[in-house]
């Protein structure tokens, strides 16, 4: 469980930077420049990411129950995931009502998928990962939320196709992922 731990920490981490030292951020982007900066934040990420599935991985060889979420849960949790399926599409799509209302869309996305997960799945390891990505993805929206207000930005205002292919392309992830990646990668069939 210490590598979750400490993988969530290296990769939640990296991705807070913005929340708690942005200065010393931009300080880092002025010094190493853009793309060494990217570069480097890429490989912390990804070693986060390495020790995230590594320590998920040893976790589930001795689970720890904590609680039996009831089987409707799981269909529930289906229902989160679709739309933060959605909500990642329109965090890339242009012009569409989500990013528009939202700002954030892949940070709604994030937590209402953590969340989903967190009650669908009972075990210590499930808990760990999926309420440290919901805590990290909601405090990251409300404070990017705030930073846009006091800095007045705007979002474009949607379009038709904006909102259409937000919805296709979600709705589409969602369908090969919850159908074939998710038992391949995750070894769960999420549907079931």
């Amino acid at each position: 469980m210490s590598d979750l731990i400490v993988g969530l920490v290296v990769f939640l981490g990296t991705h807070s930077l913005r929340m708690v030292a942005d200065g010393w951020r931009g300080g880092m982007l002025e010094r190493f420049g853009k793309n060494a900066w990217k570069a480097l934040y890429s490989l912390v990420s990804l070693l986060g990411l390495a020790l995230i599935v590594w320590g998920f991985e040893r976790a589930r060889a001795a689970p720890v129950a904590l609680y039996a979420p009831p089987v409707w849960l799981r269909h529930l949790n289906a229902l989160f995931t679709l739309l933060a399926f959605v909500l990642l599409a329109a965090a890339y799509v242009p012009r569409n009502r989500l990013k528009a209302r939202i700002g954030h869309p892949m940070l709604a996305g994030v937590a209402l998928w953590a969340l989903g997960h967190l009650l669908a799945t009972g075990n210590l390891r499930d808990v760990v990962l999926f309420g440290a990505f919901f805590v990290w993805a909601a405090a990251d929206f409300a404070l990017s939320r705030r930073r846009d207000r006091r800095a007045g930005v705007t979002y474009p205002l949607e379009s038709m196709t904006g909102n259409t292919l937000s919805l296709v392309i979600g709705l589409v992830g969602w369908i090969v992922f919850a159908l074939w990646l998710h038992r391949i990668l995750i070894g769960v069939d999420p549907l079931l």
